[in-house]
């Protein structure tokens, strides 16, 4: 039996939230709400979802700048909710990596309909990619640098600024373990022991990029210590 599909909700007023969960669980969809950016965030570094519906104004953080967040290490489809309607904040939410944006008052029904034909999409665009890629002599295949992302036999990758960085050193260094520090570093990212398990997150972003190409492997953990890159087989 297939999983629902999972929708995140990072919103801070409660009536809110509870007539989209109840018209989305409705639907058959599983949702998981937060009243906080930070848990929401820390919810999505560890987990796949399908779509995000994000509050612009929230009580711990400005919903923009958690967006630029998420986009550092998911292409998850994220629709922005808020209540004000001005065309620049349109315009400022679409050019940072959100998907849409709807104003309050909505209609539940309408962001139901919203959300579903994003996931399609998203879905569809995904399995065309997949199909495409797939059909490429994995054998043949060979990552080269290419304006900031990778390249394998004329396919982009797609990686962020910080999966670049993150890919980029492992291969230049392929003869050493790199740590979650190392790489943190590497991105331009100052250490944190806050931050330094979203390493884990970066790591699964671009072994799913590869992962078409049969080259996710290539990405190898050293439990303890780090990562490393090798295409030999140990």
């Amino acid at each position: 039996m297939n999983a629902k599909p999972t929708i995140v909700i990072i919103e801070d007023e409660p009536a809110i939230a509870d007539n989209l969960i109840h018209v989305l669980e409705m639907d058959g969809f599983k949702v998981c709400w937060f009243a906080a950016g930070e848990l929401g965030l820390a919810y999505l570094t560890e987990n796949s979802v399908e779509l995000v519906v994000l509050d612009v104004g929230l009580p711990d953080v400005n919903g923009f700048e958690l967006c630029k967040t998420i986009r550092e290490f998911s292409d998850v489809p994220i629709i922005f909710l808020t209540a004000r309607n001005d065309e620049i904040d349109r315009v400022v939410g679409l050019e940072i990596g959100a998907d849409d944006y709807v104003t309050k008052p909505f209609s539940p029904r309408e962001m139901l309909a919203r959300i579903k034909l994003r996931i399609k999409k998203m879905t569809s665009h995904k399995g065309e990619s997949d199909n495409k890629q797939t059909t490429e002599n994995a054998s043949s295949c060979s990552l080269q640098p290419l304006n900031f992302d990778y390249c394998i036999n004329g396919h982009m990758l797609g990686l962020t600024a910080v999966e670049f960085k993150i890919l980029h050193k492992l291969i230049n260094e392929s003869a050493n373990v790199l740590s979650r520090e190392q790489l943190l570093v590497a991105a331009d990212i100052a250490p944190s022991a806050s931050y330094e398990r979203n390493i884990d997150s970066h790591i699964k972003a671009i072994r799913s990029k590869l992962k078409p190409f049969n080259q996710s492997e290539f990405i190898r953990t050293k439990r303890g210590f780090g990562y490393f890159y090798s295409e030999s087989d140990i």
